[in-house]
């Protein structure tokens, strides 16, 4: 029998991977944007775990905005936490877990936001729902994964640019960001498995209305007077080289910019933090990251 995940060499990854095309097809971009959404929630609730003891939660909303307070008994800090899902797909309930492993063991105050998703609310509703929480937080860092990500990017641009809340610090966790999809890891993991290429580009285009920064945030041309970033980056992902070429626009600005590459991981391993050593220790480093940004 040929080997389905030749690239992949963690045995944690690989079971992740089994586990997760049982209920959620490869192909799932080619079914309908409900379909999708009950594929994606019957995953994220497969991979679900028990929130810390000491961790309590509450629902409120910043105007219509849906919000999900995650806290620990003594914060050290906010973080505003915007989750993945290619923009179409996610909400409150598919990171409630990594929400609340964030919130104890980085000891922070982490708010979820349920922003509206495209197709239906194309770019920039999602974006001016985090950006209307963002301002009523206040002072705090900003973290995100994969869509996530690019939006915790966006919100940086835009508090500088605008001077609206100070953020500490952003952390991104294997974001898209608007790079070029003609080259580099676009290209060599243009099959990654968990996500392609193709995928990348149906998101892009689903969310997206016309080119900007806030949508794509290396089309930026200044960088400077940015938040000190921590980005995780995986190997096996098409977006990998989205989050080295950011990271390196930081430096280069003069922003400090820690970056780790993980290769052995794929994107969306921070649902295998439980399967799987390596993502067990990005998500160890992420939490580290949090707490020196929150001391």
């Amino acid at each position: 029998m040929s080997d389905k995940y030749p690239t992949v060499k963690d045995e944690g990854i690989r079971r992740f991977l089994m586990e997760g095309e049982k209920l959620y097809p490869a192909d799932a971009v080619n079914f309908t944007m409900e379909q999708q959404r009950a594929f994606y929630d019957e995953f994220c609730a497969h991979f679900d775990y028990p929130h810390p003891a000491d961790v309590t939660t509450f629902d409120f909303k910043v105007g219509e905005i849906p919000c999900r307070t995650y806290k620990p008994v003594f914060p050290k800090a906010k973080l505003l936490y915007l989750h993945g899902g290619g923009y179409i797909v996610g909400g409150i309930a598919s990171h409630d877990s990594i929400c609340a492993e964030i919130a104890g063991h980085a000891e922070v105050k982490v708010t979820a936001v349920e922003y509206r998703l495209a197709p239906e609310h194309p770019f920039p509703a999602a974006f001016d729902d985090c950006w209307a929480v963002l301002n009523h937080l206040g002072h705090c860092i900003v973290a995100g994964d994969s869509a996530g990500g690019n939006m915790t990017a966006a919100l940086c641009l835009k508090s500088r640019d605008v001077d609206g809340p100070k953020i500490k610090a952003q952390i991104l966790i294997y974001p898209g960001l608007g790079g070029d999809m003609t080259t580099g890891s676009y290209l060599t993991q243009a099959n990654a498995p968990g996500l392609t290429t193709k995928d990348v580009i149906f998101y892009r285009d689903t969310y997206k209305g016309s080119p900007n920064k806030y949508a794509e945030p290396l089309r930026e041309t200044n960088y400077a007077n940015l938040p000190p970033a921590f980005m995780v980056a995986a190997c096996l992902d098409p977006l990998h080289d989205d989050c080295m070429n950011y990271a390196a626009k930081l430096k280069a600005a003069g922003v400090e910019a820690q970056l780790r590459d993980e290769p052995l991981l794929i994107h969306a391993f921070l649902r295998a933090r439980h399967m799987s050593q390596p993502a067990a220790d990005s998500f160890a480093s992420i939490i580290a990251a949090i707490k020196r940004f929150a001391a």
